[in-house]
Order: structure tokens, then C-alpha cells, then sequence
């Protein structure tokens, strides 16, 4: 299986050692994604802020592969703090069309750059 790699400026670039995005077998697979702003290197401020940046930011890297939130199956949400799921629900509800993706979320003990969210998602390729 050929895999090929995912890369855009509309998203931060990666900053350890992965790919924004793998294409294999008809899916792209999407990094997580922060509250980075791609154009400062800056995190947003406040987690519903972070969320929309974070989203955005998906958004971007799936644009990268030619698809868009309509094509996401399944996403993972990581929270700094499980108190923040609601206003985080508030936020994704605007981004992800109907029917949302399934997704799974947990709480951990941190993310990178302090971000009180991160997002992950694994979309089907239709080129």
C-alpha cells in the first residue's frame, strides 16, 4: 500500500516528527490538531477559542487532500479538562454537518503547547 503524504500552510506545521496527514487506502488520516494560529505560531486563548482554531485547522489539512468535514468518519477529542466538553460540544456542533461523524473523547493529563483541546480525524478520500 502507497501511502502519500498530506501537507498544508492553512494548518500549523507539524512540530515533531509526523505528518499532518497520511492518504492510504482511500482514507486520510489527519494528525491532531491544536488551537494553533498557522500564520503566529500563537495558541488561541480560552478552550472554545482553541476548539474553533483547532477545527479550522483540521478543516485546512483535510482541504490539503481534497476533502472536506462532510467526508470525516470518525474523530478523536482530547480535553485538558473534562469540564470544557460542553462548551467544546458547542463549538464542533458548528463545524461538523449532519450526521456528525462518530468520535470518541477523553480526558488526559496534558497537551502539547499547553492547548486545552486537541482533534484528530480520519476521513474517506473521494478523488
Amino acid at each position: 500500500m502507497t501511502r502519500e503524504v498530506i501537507s498544508t500552510t492553512g494548518a500549523p506545521a507539524a512540530i515533531g516528527p509526523y505528518s499532518q496527514a497520511i492518504v492510504a487506502g482511500g482514507l486520510v488520516f489527519c494528525a491532531g490538531q491544536i488551537g494553533l494560529d498557522p500564520s503566529t505560531g500563537e495558541l488561541a486563548d480560552g478552550v472554545e477559542a482553541q476548539a474553533d482554531r483547532a477545527l479550522r485547522n483540521l478543516a485546512a489539512v483535510l482541504d490539503g487532500a481534497g476533502c472536506d468535514m462532510a467526508d470525516v468518519a470518525k474523530t478523536t477529542v482530547l480535553l485538558a479538562d473534562m469540564d470544557d466538553f460542553r462548551a467544546v460540544n458547542e463549538v464542533y456542533a458548528r463545524h461538523m454537518p449532519d450526521p456528525p461523524p462518530a468520535r470518541s473523547t477523553f480526558a488526559v493529563a496534558a497537551l502539547p503547547r499547553g492547548a486545552r483541546i486537541e482533534i484528530e480525524a480520519i476521513a474517506t478520500l473521494h478523488r
